[in-house]
């Protein structure tokens, strides 16, 4: 591998550049894939022991798709949504923790960002549909604000309204990176890429000490960047209407949800990038800002985040 070689990591919005490794000297680079959380998940770590730490940091994203799933019974967002209204149920710290990040990103957004459209999201399955949903349908879960008939109280989640549902989509993922990142950390990576489906963290710098060069993919032409970004120790997220998605009439519909309509947002921008301090806040600042005018994303990302 050459230098200024571009090394694809994952499926998902990034590819990745100037990578801290030349052939012969110093540690080697070590990659390893997963397909996880509906995607591909892929580390790249610069180490002499690369593979206890890459070890560590898949548990950790095993460990968030065990718990948030929405697609599996037993996950504790498969157990609150099959519990039903006004049934309490014990879940996992971590998925305590990312539900209260969620309901304040709901807060915070007015309810751009909701939580609780998991049935909404069922109903449009734009993984499978080719049409949309009849209209009478999709407007019983408009301007809802589903997520203030969530309740969390220390470990124990409950919902109080029947056409709640859990989605943590928006915002799982990225608290997965910052679970892996953390455990790279602490077994002594210094440099690494951690990317599962374009939630991104880049630790450390490349090996003459520059930023890492990460690519976005171009919306119109997954096979064209359309910008690079120079990171270091930052995490980085995109929100797109063109990877789940069909289109219908002459619309695209994807899945990122106007909660206002309850049908995907009406957008001209095709994707959206932000970069934070961790994941959590990229991934959710990406989801509740895709298809906002300019002036709500800033009033939003005071001193949060940043679109690029």
């Amino acid at each position: 591998m050459k230098r200024r070689d571009f090394l694809v990591l994952g499926a998902g919005a990034f590819v990745a550049a100037s990578l801290p490794f030349t052939r012969g000297r110093g540690p080697r680079l070590v990659r390893r894939r997963v397909p996880l959380m509906g995607t591909i998940a892929e580390i790249a770590v610069v180490h002499d022991d690369a593979h206890p730490a890459l070890d560590a940091a898949f548990a950790e994203l095993h460990l968030v798709d065990e718990t948030m799933s929405r697609f599996r019974a037993d996950s504790d967002v498969g157990r609150v949504n099959r519990a039903g209204p006004g049934v309490a149920v014990d879940v996992d710290d971590t998925t305590a923790l990312v539900l209260r990040h969620a309901l304040e990103w709901a807060e915070r957004s007015d309810g751009a960002f909701d939580p609780c459209l998991g049935r909404a999201t069922e109903l449009w399955d734009v993984g499978r549909r080719r049409t949309p949903p009849a209209a009478t349908d999709v407007r019983r879960f408009a301007g809802r604000r589903l997520y203030s008939a969530l309740d969390v109280d220390g470990n124990r989640a409950v919902v109080h309204d029947v056409d709640v549902a859990l989605d943590l989509g928006g915002i799982a993922k990225g608290h997965a990176v910052d679970r892996a990142a953390r455990a790279l950390r602490e077994r002594g990576v210094a440099h690494a890429l951690v990317n599962v489906g374009g939630d991104l963290v880049a630790i450390g710098a490349s090996e003459d000490g520059d930023p890492w060069r990460i690519g976005v993919v171009d919306p119109a032409d997954p096979t064209r960047l359309a910008r690079t970004l120079a990171v270091r120790d930052e995490a980085v997220a995109t929100s797109g209407d063109y990877e789940r998605c069909f289109d219908h009439g002459g619309r695209r519909y994807h899945h990122l949800l106007d909660t206002a309509t309850a049908a995907p947002r009406v957008v001209q921008r095709h994707s959206l990038t932000v970069v934070a301090a961790d994941c959590l806040t990229a991934d959710a600042a990406a989801t509740a800002c895709f298809g906002l005018d300019d002036e709500r994303m800033r009033e939003l990302l005071a001193g949060r985040a940043q679109v690029v």
